[in-house]
């Protein structure tokens, strides 16, 4: 019987997803991370994907980081952050010195909640973990590593900003699954923007700004494409991998990652706006940028 939903077994979607007991935990390239209790909510490593080595980062919505109480469900904390950094440079220097055909790809398996938001984590800071981990990603993307993000379950904020947006192509199951893609729940929007919420859900209806389901992401050019069928994940991801490795070979980087998915907004009509808005700023940058650039 094919499940109802992904959301919360990530480490379930790594084994429909890799080649079977492919995956080593802990270990990527020379690096090993040694110490059970960092970033327990971050499950990373190395397996096979049809034969070829990959990283693969996801989250464990089943483990919980006793040092920060509001880490569980599969939110990324602070110590979550870089053991994904981390994951993502070792995989860097192990293929330093390979050439670009060669470089392995990183399969990021996406589902959680959001970044950990907690007193203590805003001091030690999150932003910085989150930051290492958006900068890493975009790192490896551009020295040639594919990377494909996959949304099994929850891809909610900041944590999705920086496990997900930073890949060459983003799939995602579809939300007969209950998939939710989206920036904040209705109800926050209401309460930052003080609009109403029978509002803001009447524009949700159709505007894909404002909605939650993965389908309405694709109208943004947000996801590459929709997975219909549970048993279809694995060979979507290996589909993706081919063709972000093509591009990549082709030279085609502009067609890839948040630059590409901000095309697809336009083709897909989703983000109209979006070229115009761009064309206003660099022109109003050009016209003061003698003035800042020689300071």
């Amino acid at each position: 019987m094919e499940l109802e939903t992904m959301m919360g077994q990530g480490r379930l979607a790594i084994d429909m997803i890799l080649d079977p007991g492919s995956f080593t935990e802990n270990t990527v390239g020379a690096w090993t991370n040694t110490d059970p209790e960092f970033g327990p909510g971050a499950v990373v490593g190395t397996a096979k994907l049809d034969g070829e080595t990959v990283t693969v980062i996801a989250s464990d919505a089943m483990a919980a980081n006793m040092k920060f109480p509001v880490v569980y469900a599969g939110i990324i904390g602070l110590e979550e952050g870089y053991k994904m950094a981390k994951a993502v440079y070792n995989t860097i220097e192990a293929d330093k010195d390979k050439p670009l055909d060669q470089k392995r790809p990183l399969v990021l398996i996406v589902d959680t909640p959001g970044n950990g938001p907690g007193k203590q984590e805003e001091i030690f800071g999150m932003n910085k973990s989150t930051g290492a981990y958006q900068l890493a990603l975009a790192e490896a993307r551009r020295v040639g590593h594919p990377i494909v993000a996959i949304v099994v379950g929850r891809a909610i904020s900041g944590a999705f900003l920086c496990h997900g947006l930073q890949a060459d192509h983003i799939i995602s199951l579809s939300s007969k699954y209950h998939t939710m893609i989206h920036v904040m729940p209705i109800t926050s929007v209401a309460r930052i923007t003080r609009l109403d919420i029978e509002f803001l859900e009447s524009l949700a209806k159709d505007n894909p700004v404002f909605a939650a389901g993965p389908e309405f992401f694709y109208r943004l050019g947000g996801v590459e494409e929709i997975v219909e069928n549970i048993p279809d994940m694995r060979d979507a991801v290996i589909k993706h991998v081919k063709e972000v490795r093509a591009l990549k070979l082709a030279g085609k980087n502009d067609e890839l990652g948040p630059w590409g998915r901000g095309k697809l907004g336009a083709e897909r009509n989703g983000r109209p706006a979006r070229a115009k808005a761009i064309e206003v700023m660099n022109k109003e940058f050009a016209s003061v940028e003698d003035k800042y650039l020689s300071a």
